[in-house]
């Protein structure tokens, strides 16, 4: 797995951030281990990292690496630069990006945000709301490779939008989201750059000067087709930016609710639109996976940058599960696949190879992971 780790690139980072500037023992990389240790094994606690390693010492030389202490590990996490992974994810996110060229007008992407679970014990930097202590995980999604593009993490209390539009937009790419993105300033500079949005409309939004179009017979969900321009209006009367016409289709979803969708593609054949919307379903399994296969429920340390560094950790496990995916053809399912990581996490044999002897798992892989070690 960790061949495909750029470390190169790994150890410029590290000098950049100066991470590893006056330590003395458990260097950056030893963290980076041991952290992804933990991802890949499915330790949710500093003991059981430190023990996970310990069960295979004889082979950590292998990996140029050492069982760290808890205490050191804790205040590794603390103390170095979250900045050195975040830098890092980006650069495996753009250079997987290099290897496939797309045209434009194909481009997809989902945004989205999932909240994190923390202790009161993060109060330091994360508000109570809502009876909680929570943080959020932006997230630019490519459903078509089923990659994260993008990730910031905050703190609950901040808005969907605030991230979003800080984004760099790729002109002529398909913007989807909910909600949580209700800007018409925002909208209106996709609009300006090419982009096309496919998102929902609120109760209270009411579209003007309507143009009723045509819905085939064939698509039974769509109970409406219009054109029409946004109120003029936004709060404290202030003028909207996006002055051009949008289309709104009316859908009525598998659950009997109808819903709203708005976007300013007004040409493209309307089931077309009505399923882009739907895929926005697909980062929501994106969330779900990552939940339930990595570790980001329980976090190891509660100060901001220790929760950052695990966050974009756990992101950059997943694009390596990927990657070792690709490389062989017997195990489709992610979720299988991992399991089989799981579970050979410290054999020294291609990954190829490791489905000959794979069986599904009849119970949970983190404790046919821990009986092996012992």
């Amino acid at each position: 797995m960790t061949k495909y780790i750029p470390w190169t690139e790994f150890d410029r980072l590290v000098d950049d951030h100066k991470a590893d500037y006056r330590v003395r023992s458990l260097k950056t990389k030893d963290q980076f281990l041991a952290l992804l240790f933990s991802q890949l094994s499915g330790c949710s606690s500093l003991r059981e990292i430190e023990a996970g390693l310990a069960s295979y010492e004889s082979r950590l030389y292998h990996l140029g690496t050492t069982v760290p202490a808890r205490s050191t590990l804790a205040d590794a996490n603390a103390k170095r630069p979250w900045q050195v992974y975040g830098d890092l994810f980006t650069f495996m996110v753009g250079e997987a990006n290099r290897k496939v060229r797309r045209s434009m007008g194909e481009i997809t992407r989902i945004i989205d945000s999932t909240s994190i679970s923390l202790s009161s014990l993060s109060a330091d930097w994360v508000k109570l709301a809502q009876g909680h202590y929570a943080g959020k995980v932006h997230i630019v999604y490519d459903p078509d490779r089923d990659m994260p593009l993008k990730a910031e993490v905050t703190p609950c209390t901040i808005n969907d939008i605030t991230p979003a539009k800080a984004l760099t937009l790729e002109a002529g790419a398909t913007y989807v989201f909910d909600l949580g993105y209700y800007d018409y300033g925002w909208w209106s500079e996709m609009d300006k750059l090419g982009c096309r949005f496919v998102t929902r409309l609120k109760s209270n939004t009411h579209l003007k000067d309507t143009t009723e179009l045509t819905v085939p017979a064939e698509a039974k969900t769509i109970i409406s087709d219009r054109i029409g321009l946004l109120p003029r209006r936004m709060k404290a009367s202030r003028r909207n930016p996006m002055w051009d016409p949008v289309r709104e289709i009316t859908v009525r979803i598998a659950t009997g609710k109808i819903i709203r969708i708005v976007t300013n593609d007004l040409d493209a054949p309307v089931q077309e639109i009505a399923d882009l919307y739907k895929r926005r379903w697909q980062i929501e399994l994106l969330f779900k996976w990552l939940k339930q296969n990595l570790e980001i429920k329980h976090f190891l340390g509660t100060s901001q940058n220790a929760v950052y560094i695990q966050v974009f950790v756990a992101l950059i496990s997943y694009l390596l599960l990927n990657l070792a995916r690709q490389t062989q053809s017997s195990v489709h399912s992610a979720k299988r696949f991992a399991n089989l990581v799981c579970i050979n996490i410290m054999n020294r044999r291609p990954i190829e190879d490791l489905h000959r002897e794979y069986r599904p798992p009849t119970a949970d892989p983190r404790q046919m992971a821990m009986e092996l070690s012992l």
